[in-house]
């Protein structure tokens, strides 16, 4: 899928930083990179948050908890789905990825869950 975001330079990021304790150096490729995850998961003013080491901080961490929890989210929903699917339930299966959407702010996990609905 050619819109799929590469997280991974974010999540080795997010793992020194924060599990590793790599003190966190702004740099113009760190700070793009930043600036493209948080577009990425919806987190709005990132510019203005980047301009503090704390607010940098704050944006890994939010950053980090949206890709796993919504990751999380969506893959126990399609595990629930295929179930009611198999079971011959196909509005629960449907409200499974109605109730994803209710609540994912994370516009990959967003677009998943509605070709999942859309189907």
């Amino acid at each position: 899928m050619d819109d799929q975001p590469d997280w991974g330079p974010f999540r080795s990021l997010s793992r020194r930083i924060l599990q590793e304790k790599v003190p966190l150096t702004l740099t113009e490729d760190v700070r793009a990179l930043l600036l493209r995850t948080a577009r990425e998961v919806a987190i709005p003013d990132a510019e203005a948050t980047l301009s503090t080491e704390a607010g940098a901080l704050a944006l890994i961490s939010e950053a980090e908890r949206r890709i796993s929890d919504g990751s999380n989210r969506l893959t126990d929903a399609l595990h629930r789905m295929w179930r009611l699917q198999e079971s011959g339930d196909f509005d629960g299966a449907r409200q499974e990825m109605s109730e994803v959407l209710a609540v994912e702010v994370v516009p990959y996990y967003r677009m998943l869950a509605q070709e999942q609905l859309d189907r």
